[in-house]
């Protein structure tokens, strides 16, 4: 059932049109006059306007204007009422933006056909909105402008075209990821695989499997020759994450790989090309893993050609209300609910804090925010539930 709005001074045709359109199931509302039908489509949100063109005071014309340009109802289908002397009139007012238009005497049959095609549209309208957004959710984005901020970007922009090799470094939850995917994205390699390994999430005995690929038998449960992530990426980006957490034995293999441009699987002894971009990320301190044994000294110097240090959710404290508004929309759109805003006090209580678990515990306090909260979100609630 959609909701409908019919605008027009003649009460014949007004209700004539309810009647035809409840008998479709629609919930219908009516206005006899175009000011009156704006107020009502300002303040309720309709799937549907029927307006008259010709009207005292505001004509249909005005409110169809009025609506295209506010943000909040410029996707409403409108279908505009004429008379026969008035085609050229309807003909220009689909230029502005009208769904279409019904000569008078109103046809049942185009009625009833004008309204399923009209918010089929609609539908398919917001289907490819919400697609639009996912897509863009996916993609890499940095948000703020602070300098620390900015002084990456401005990093990224010059290395991102060459194919030097980037160590990325900070604090978990700071968007060290986000900076390898803007790498890539911007890279000559954009159209080739990026290839992500998440380094401490791989036991230590399966690692130069899980990089090099392995041979069928090489090792119990080989049941296959495997590709690994250096194979996978050729051609593209290889992003090795948290690559502090690597064993010393597959520094070794990742040394000789990024020396000679070519791996050797487990269980074999055939050396194969690749072409792989290689790019690398960790939270500690490689200088402290060096000096502890933990990290290959002369790995470090070919990872580290291009250093990027992404910045502490703490060092960049004015970035929390562009980041605060960019989650909220995010969020509110996966969610499914009405926008929220956060009024000055809850920005100051959020900038306030201490953010031990940077970018992502921020995230997750904005979601909290917008689950429990109204819809003001006030530094009351932030001390409620941060």
């Amino acid at each position: 059932m959609a909701k409908l709005l019919i605008i027009d001074d003649e009460r014949s045709i007004r209700n004539t049109l309810k009647e035809i359109l409840a008998d479709e199931g629609h919930e219908v509302e009516v206005a006899e006059n175009g000011t009156q039908g704006l107020e009502m489509a300002q303040k309720t949100t309709y799937d549907l306007i029927y307006s008259d063109i010709k009207m005292p005071g505001l004509d249909g014309l005005e409110v169809l204007k009025a609506l295209k340009e506010n943000e909040d109802t410029a996707d409403i289908p409108m279908v505009l009422i004429t008379g026969h002397g008035d085609v050229e009139t309807a003909v220009q007012a689909l230029k502005s933006g009208a769904y279409d238009f019904l000569l008078k005497p109103l046809d049942l049959n185009r009625i009833l056909i004008t309204t399923k095609n009209a918010l089929e549209s609609k539908d398919l309208k917001q289907e490819t909105k919400q697609l639009r957004k996912k897509v863009a959710a996916k993609g890499p984005q940095m948000i703020g402008e602070s300098a620390a901020i900015t002084r990456v970007r401005e990093i990224i922009n010059k290395v991102a075209p060459t194919e030097a090799r980037v160590l990325i470094t900070g604090p978990n939850g700071t968007g060290k990821e986000v900076v390898a995917h803007l790498i890539h994205e911007n890279s000559a390699r954009a159209n080739g695989p990026m290839v992500e390994v998440n380094c401490a999430a791989i036991p230590s005995e399966l690692i130069e499997s899980e990089l090099f690929g392995h041979m069928k038998g090489s090792f119990t449960g080989a049941v296959k020759d495997r590709a690994g992530k250096f194979e996978q990426a050729d051609g593209g980006t290889l992003f090795l994450d948290e690559i502090g957490d690597m064993s010393l034995a597959a520094q070794t293999k990742v040394l000789r790989a990024l020396q000679e441009s070519e791996i050797t699987r487990v269980g074999s002894d055939k050396a194969i090309k690749v072409n792989v971009r290689v790019l690398a990320a960790t939270n500690k301190d490689l200088a402290a893993e060096i000096e502890k044994g933990n990290f290959r000294e002369d790995l470090f110097h070919r990872l580290n050609v291009i250093p990027i240090a992404v910045p502490a959710l703490n060092d960049r404290l004015e970035d929390i209300p562009l980041l605060v508004e960019y989650f909220s929309e995010q969020i509110c759109g996966e969610q499914g609910i009405a926008k929220k805003s956060f009024d000055e006090g809850a920005i100051k209580a959020l900038q306030a804090k201490q953010w031990t678990g940077n970018i992502r515990q921020l995230r997750n306090v904005v979601e909290r925010l917008i689950i429990l909260a109204g819809p003001k979100i006030t530094k009351e609630d932030v001390e409620l539930y941060a």
